[in-house]
C-alpha cells in the first residue's frame, strides 16, 4: 500500500513539476535582459529527477521542451526544442541516478547536481551537432561555449544557489516521504 502511495505522489509531483516548467518561462521572459539566461525550465526537471527520482526526471525533461513548443510554438521545434529535450531528459535521469547513488548530503548534491549539469550541457552540444547537421547548418565548438556556457551563466548561478536548497528540503522525510525506492 504504501509503494502505491509513494507511486502516485511521485507522479502528482511530476505533473507540477512539468507544469512548472511549462510555465516558469512566462515569468522570466518578463526579464528581457536575462529571462533565457536564467533557463527556467531545467529547474523543475532537475528538482524533478532529485525528487521523484530518474525515471520521472527523464519524462519531465522529455515532454516539457516538446509541449511547450507544440501548444505555444516556444522554444521552436527543431532544432532548439528537439534539443532541448535530449538535454532536460539527460538533466532529470542523470540527477536522479546519481541521487540516488550517493549518499544524501549536502555536498553528494552539488556532486549530483554538477554531474547532471555538465551531462546535460554535452547531450545539449551532440544533439545540436546532428541536428544542424540534418538541416546543413553549422555548428562550432564556440556556438557550443556559447549556448551551453556563456549565453547561461545567470541560469547556472541559479541552479546551483537554488537547487540544492530545495533538494535539501524537499528531500527531508517530514515534507515528503518517498524513501522507498525500488
Amino acid at each position: 500500500m504504501m509503494k502505491k502511495r509513494n507511486s502516485l505522489l511521485k507522479m502528482v509531483l511530476a505533473a507540477f513539476f512539468l507544469a512548472l516548467a511549462y510555465v516558469m518561462p512566462f515569468l522570466t521572459g518578463q526579464i528581457k535582459e536575462i529571462g533565457s539566461m536564467l533557463c527556467p525550465m531545467h529547474i523543475p526537471v532537475l528538482l524533478c529527477g532529485f525528487i521523484c527520482g530518474w525515471q520521472w526526471g527523464l519524462a519531465v525533461g522529455l515532454i516539457a521542451p516538446l509541449f511547450r513548443s507544440v501548444t505555444l510554438g516556444m522554444p521552436p521545434l527543431f532544432p532548439q526544442a528537439v534539443c532541448m529535450t535530449f538535454e532536460l531528459a539527460a538533466y532529470g535521469a542523470v540527477a536522479g541516478l546519481m541521487h540516488r547513488a550517493l549518499p544524501r548530503k549536502k555536498p553528494y548534491i552539488y556532486v549530483s547536481l554538477l554531474t547532471a549539469m555538465i551531462a546535460g550541457r554535452l547531450v545539449w552540444g551532440a544533439a545540436m551537432l546532428i541536428c544542424t547537421g540534418i538541416k546543413g547548418t553549422g555548428f562550432t565548438f564556440a556556438a557550443f561555449l556559447s549556448g551551453a556556457v556563456l549565453n547561461a551563466v545567470p541560469g547556472i548561478i541559479v541552479q546551483i544557489v537554488l537547487i540544492p536548497v530545495l533538494v535539501m528540503l524537499l528531500d527531508n522525510p517530514k515534507v515528503i516521504n518517498l524513501r522507498d525506492e525500488g
